[in-house]
């Protein structure tokens, strides 16, 4: 502008620049200012406008080189005027925002920024990052815990930049990235010089419960528990410690993880090679228990073999023991080896097996047959477990307690401590059982009875029994040497109605009865006075009648029974149609004496071959059961049976048909 008053074109456009630049600037930008001069505590500039600008010199104070009147330095545009008139201007706050485009544009490219630890927060440490504070979490100073971070602190070091966040002013930094892209570098270039088999010498670092980490001079490996000794290792600490030089043998290198696994043991020879030829099946050896778990013990049998004894195998009588009430750490046994796997690097050993088998003890001491003594420990359900010794049991089945109880009633007569003598039945040494019989002892009356004098009993016969029992359904008996018991049902009492009554008996009276059934198997035997009186009525009418005899039916009976010795009274047969002429020698009628009976019910007679016995003077079935072998065969021959009739069969059925009517 001129010193008229009259402004020229230039001096138009030189006020219109100014307006201009003037409008464009706006409070919080970074705007050139020029140094006018430099006060005591401050420095006055000028960024365009009409009012001058003052920073405090301390602002300054990071600046490589102070500013001189003339130089430009960008300043913060806090506010363009204040209660003075001055512009608000900060240097520092320029210098903050120059800084935050430098992080975003390295947090853009991922590349690290430098800085320095100044100071401790909760969770971590603050990070000055050339005027912006960062965030360096506690798990991010390095790539192990630092217990000690006094030397890192004011020390200008690379930071990877994690999160950064404008707005809020949230900037995460992290040294241990560097550290690990550093490390990777140094990793790969020196596991490029390592391969597998390699012997290589280093420095215990760390030992954990797993194994152990071994500086191989820039690069940790892991010597794990497992390959550290042949031998049972508890914990590593047993076999290196902490800055402890040792040779290993790098086993494995993981190219994509750059993770080396090592090895001691692997420097000598594997104990395990030809181990079947040394430990063979049934050897029997000296060890040391090394170790007891819950299901055995592990002995040691030379320096890095081990053999498992599984619980079962280490005692005969001690079950569900737990191995360390049988054994003790430390303990020298004598063991024989039961299997070896060599693939699966496992021995089996028995302890049990350099014993005596008590079984075998107890069967060479006591044969199947002999008698023994013991006292009764346990009784359940299905029988009772005698003593035979500190170790041994055997057990007494129900079934063999009693010959004539049931075995739920018989085992009622037994407590527990009661002192019984038994049978030995059987010892079966491979099932470690004992079966014992407290019946067996006296015998088995039915056997007795088969086989006494006179041929035994046998269905058919007759025997003599004494009434023990008398109830409403019929007779409990006994008979023979030793005493046979069973039931003659009431029914089976007579062949009369009227004295088919249980209370016409008492207890000891003798009563004669046959044998219907009589089955050693099943321990059966049925017997029937009924049976017996028909029996003898037909072999009275087979025996003494005849068609000449001009007597009755009655009088023949009676005669027979008379001539027999029997003191009971002869029962008469019911009348024939006719009189007894009838009735020949052989014991046939010419009609039925009564009602015929249903011949057929006789398993293989049909209503033809019925009608063939009628025609043969055959139609009850006392007249079956009373034919002997004689008349048998007679009849045989004359119907042309051909072996069809079985007499023993036949006759049976007769006779059982005869006790049912």
């Amino acid at each position: 502008m001129t010193k008229s008053m009259n402004p020229t074109p230039a001096d138009f456009a030189s006020m219109f620049e100014s307006s201009a630049a003037a409008g464009a600037m706006k409070e919080g930008q970074v705007i050139p200012a020029t140094v006018l001069r430099i006060d005591n505590d401050s420095i006055v500039v000028d960024i365009g406008l009409k009012t001058e600008g003052r920073i405090d010199i301390k602002e300054f104070s990071l600046e490589d080189k102070q500013p001189a009147p003339g130089d430009i330095v960008d300043v913060y545009l806090d506010r363009i005027e204040n209660a003075l008139g001055e512009a608000v201007l900060s240097r520092e706050k320029a210098r903050r925002e120059e800084r935050w485009v430098k992080l975003e544009r390295s947090f853009a490219k991922g590349e690290p920024v430098k800085g320095a630890i100044s100071g401790r927060v909760k969770g971590g440490f603050t990070v000055d990052l050339g005027g912006v504070n960062a965030f360096l979490p506690g798990s991010q100073v390095d790539i192990r815990p630092v217990r000690d971070v006094g030397p890192l602190m004011g020390e200008v070091q690379p930071f990877a930049v994690l999160k950064l966040d404008r707005v809020r002013g949230n900037i995460v930094v992290s040294r241990r990235a560097i550290l690990e892209e550093s490390r990777a570098e140094q990793r790969a270039e020196i596991v490029s010089d390592m391969k597998e088999g390699d012997v290589r010498k280093g420095v215990v670092k760390n030992i954990t419960d797993y194994g152990a980490f071994v500086d191989l001079g820039g690069i940790d490996g892991l010597l794990h528990v497992t390959d550290m000794s042949y031998k049972r290792i508890n914990h590593p600490s047993q076999v290196v410690e902490v800055g402890q030089e040792v040779e290993v043998r790098i086993i494995k290198i993981n190219p994509e993880t750059q993770r080396i696994s090592l090895g001691m043991k692997q420097l000598g020879s594997d104990p395990w090679d030809n181990i079947s030829a040394r430990y063979p099946s049934g050897a029997r050896l000296k060890g040391t228990v090394t170790n007891i778990t819950d299901y055995g013990a592990f002995v040691e049998l030379e320096d890095g073999v081990e053999g498992l004894i599984h619980v079962s195998e280490m005692s005969w009588t001690k079950k569900n023991v737990h191995p360390g009430k049988i054994l003790s750490t430390s303990q020298e046994v004598d063991v024989e080896v039961l299997d070896v796997d060599s693939d699966k690097r496992r021995i089996s050993l028995g302890l049990k097996q350099t014993m005596d088998n008590p079984w075998d003890a107890f069967l060479a001491e006591h044969p199947v047959g002999s008698e023994i003594e013991g006292e009764v420990r346990g009784i359940t359900e299905f029988g009772l477990f005698v003593g035979l010794g500190p170790d041994l049991d055997g057990m007494v089945h129900i079934n063999d307690i009693s010959w004539d109880k049931p075995g739920d009633q018989a085992i009622e007569a037994f407590t527990k401590g009661d002192t019984v003598k038994a049978k030995v039945l059987d010892v079966d040494v491979d099932k470690e059982r004992i079966s014992l019989g407290i019946k067996q002892l006296s015998g088995d009356p039915i056997e007795a009875a088969s086989s006494g004098d006179g041929g035994g009993i046998k269905r058919g016969s007759t025997v003599t029994c004494t009434v023990v029992e008398v109830t409403s359904g019929g007779l409990e008996v006994e008979f023979g040497t030793p005493p046979v018991k069973t039931f003659i049902r009431r029914s089976d009492l007579s062949r009369d109605r009227a004295d088919q009554r249980p209370e016409r008996f008492a207890v000891g009276d003798k009563v004669d009865a046959k044998v219907v059934t009589f089955d050693r198997a099943s321990r059966r035997v049925s017997l029937s006075v009924k049976a017996l009186e028909i029996a003898e009525e037909a072999e009275a009418v087979a025996q003494y009648g005849s068609a000449d005899a001009g007597a009755s039916l009655g009088d023949i009976l009676g005669a027979a029974l008379a001539s027999s010795g029997t003191k009971a009274k002869a029962k008469a047969a019911p009348a024939a149609k006719g009189d007894a002429k009838s009735l020949d020698a052989r014991g046939r009628l010419t009609g039925p004496q009564g009602t015929a009976d249903d011949l057929k019910k006789i398993k293989g007679v049909g209503p033809a071959f019925e009608k063939k016995l009628h025609e043969a003077g055959i139609f009850h079935f006392w007249q079956i059961a009373a034919l002997s072998d004689g008349q048998v065969s007679s009849l045989e021959e004359e119907l042309a049976f051909q072996g069809r009739m079985e007499r023993d069969d036949w006759k049976g059925q007769a006779e059982e048909l005869m006790s049912e009517g």
